[in-house]
């Protein structure tokens, strides 16, 4: 069977103000609006989109993470996707120990494809398409503005300092998604009730035989400094003679 493997992470939704918690241990949850991350939204669209062109049979959403990631679970469901995947764990998890994780379910499902977000907006590491692909030992086409499935082949157009960049891949491939590729539907009701019937797996992560231990340890967070306010100039001379003053030229 052709099938698309895609990678969902649950993040503060990209419209809530993130608010670090007084003790400066975290980021605070609590009460927080969470959300499938934006460009990872973008990729199950794609995948979507290239299952209704009839270049996959089916299209299996994933996450690793917490009991509360099956509300994003459902929420892909209900955008279209044919079954989900919970790789269940409490642990913070860095990108090695996320593609290491993928690549596991990508033994388990053997996709033709397995489509990531280029980043997600909590962490901006934008790594673990890279390492999955180099685990799986397969090409890869990152921050794709647009995708084209020619038989086992992927034509894939990224935005690079020059311009444009078309790559041709073989498949199976790993891909990551930038903002442009595609604008994600919006999910409607009666699809929310639908998704409630569709199979989630849940997975204990111990159970993939990979380690859960942290490379990085966090120290502190901290909210960005308040900025200071704008100073108005009469022209550019006053302009130049502030930043002189300032140290700044």
């Amino acid at each position: 069977m052709k099938r698309i493997l895609v990678s969902i992470k649950r993040v503060v939704d990209y419209n809530v103000r993130v608010r670090v918690k007084p003790d400066g241990s975290g980021v605070i949850t609590d009460g927080v609006k969470m959300s499938i991350n934006p460009f990872d939204e973008i990729a199950l669209e794609e995948a979507l989109r290239i299952k209704e062109k009839g270049l996959a049979e089916e299209v299996v959403v994933a996450t690793i993470g917490p009991a509360d990631c099956q509300q994003q679970l459902r929420t892909a469901l209900a955008m279209g996707a044919d079954r989900a995947l919970h790789v269940l764990t409490d642990a913070a998890i860095e990108p090695p120990v996320a593609a290491k994780l993928l690549r596991k379910l990508v033994d388990k499902e053997q996709p033709i494809l397995a489509i990531l977000g280029k980043q997600a907006i909590d962490d901006d590491c934008s790594q673990t398409g890279q390492m999955l692909a180099a685990l799986w030992g397969r090409p890869q086409a990152t921050f794709a503005s647009k995708v084209e499935i020619n038989g086992d082949k992927a034509s894939v157009t990224r935005e690079v300092d020059a311009g444009l960049e078309t790559l041709e891949v073989d498949l199976p491939a790993v891909i990551t998604t930038d903002l442009r590729l595609n604008e994600p539907r919006y999910v409607k009701l009666p699809d929310i009730m639908k998704a409630k019937k569709k199979p989630l797996e849940t997975l204990e992560a111990a159970s993939l035989g990979v380690p859960l231990q942290s490379a990085l340890q966090l120290l502190k967070f901290e909210a960005p400094a308040a900025r200071s306010r704008g100073v108005m100039v009469k022209d550019a001379q006053e302009l130049v003679d502030a930043l002189k003053k300032k140290g700044l030229l």
